[in-house]
């Protein structure tokens, strides 16, 4: 495709990983592999709390809708760069690119919206163990997944009707294997300002607030494990937090690397955006897995296989 001086852009042309022809096997083999162990692991999460009615409970209610928004956020991006590296075709439409970056922009929000709802949980749970079930009644769980959606959705829309006011020159590369909006952006002819003001204030507000929010569950959360008097009781109440404890720092770990990294179109930059929206979804499950009883034996029972009773 030519560069041609006109701002009515058709599609965007997404650089990937590499320019070799070599490495496009052992990338795809890679990335088809990740996805499918993610859509496949937050499935059977999602099975195994739906089948199993000691885990309809406010924890996993909220867990069941994260591996929901975990599905949805690797589903936006690694199918198309999927397609891309078989066909190896680097282009993306635009109307597909905006869509994209939308869909990006809502299921990354949501995650970071119920890791939040996740650690007030564990706060009640812990802190307020008396008045956890007066707190976390199913209208309040119901209302804080709701919330979490339409502020999501809005903001995304939002941001989605902005760009759809922008008009772009010649060059239509986005150095990246998706629609990243900030690289989007530096490729606009007209006026962003507003687009640009609008980015760093909801990136602040969603990096800042949640995460404001995480570390004051987790230092009461502390502080109330610290003052059990038994060392029993001090592993029982960690337990119960340690799992979202880990994706709360996987997720923020790597989604900051990705903010800081000075150029994500280089390689480090890839592999950290790698590493926030293939690695940290696909970990969940695995995590939450591994380290709770419960729901050992949900999915021992979907899976078909007999729990062990202890």
């Amino acid at each position: 495709m030519e560069p041609r001086n006109q701002t009515s852009v058709t599609e965007f042309l997404l650089l990937g990983f590499s320019q070799a022809s070599v490495y496009q096997p052992l990338l795809f083999g890679l990335f088809l592999s990740m996805y499918l162990v993610t859509v496949l692991g937050n499935l059977l999460i999602i099975l195994a709390i739906s089948s199993d009615s000691r885990l309809h409970t406010p924890m996993y209610f909220f867990l069941s809708n994260l591996s929901f928004a975990d599905i949805s956020f690797v589903s936006t991006t690694v199918p198309k760069m999927l397609v891309n590296i078989q066909t190896q075709s680097k282009s993306i439409t635009y109307a597909g690119c905006i869509t994209q970056m939308y869909f990006f922009m809502v299921f990354g929000g949501m995650d970071t919206f119920l890791l939040t709802v996740m650690a007030y949980d564990r706060f009640v749970a812990i802190c307020h163990p008396l008045h956890y079930p007066v707190i976390m009644n199913p209208r309040l769980c119901g209302l804080l997944v709701l919330m979490s959606w339409l502020i999501s959705l809005s903001y995304s829309l939002i941001q989605s009707l902005l760009i759809l006011r922008l008009s772009f020159c010649t060059n239509w590369v986005i150095p990246h294997f998706y629609c990243e909006l900030a690289k989007a952006l530096t490729l606009a002819c007209s006026d962003t300002l507003v687009n640009h003001i609008l980015l760093y204030m909801v990136t602040s507000l969603l990096g800042i607030v949640p995460f404001s929010g995480i570390l004051f569950s987790y230092t009461r959360i502390a502080s109330s494990i610290l003052r059990i008097p038994t060392a029993n009781g001090k592993y029982k109440a960690f337990s119960t937090c340690a799992s979202h404890l880990s994706v709360v720092s996987l997720f923020y770990g790597t989604g900051l690397g990705v903010y800081l990294s000075s150029d994500a179109s280089s390689w480090r930059g890839m592999i950290t955006s790698v590493m926030y929206t293939m690695v940290t979804p696909m970990l969940n499950p695995f995590i939450y897995s591994l380290r709770n009883r419960d729901i050992k034996r949900a999915l021992q029972n979907v899976l078909g296989r007999t729990p062990y009773v202890q």
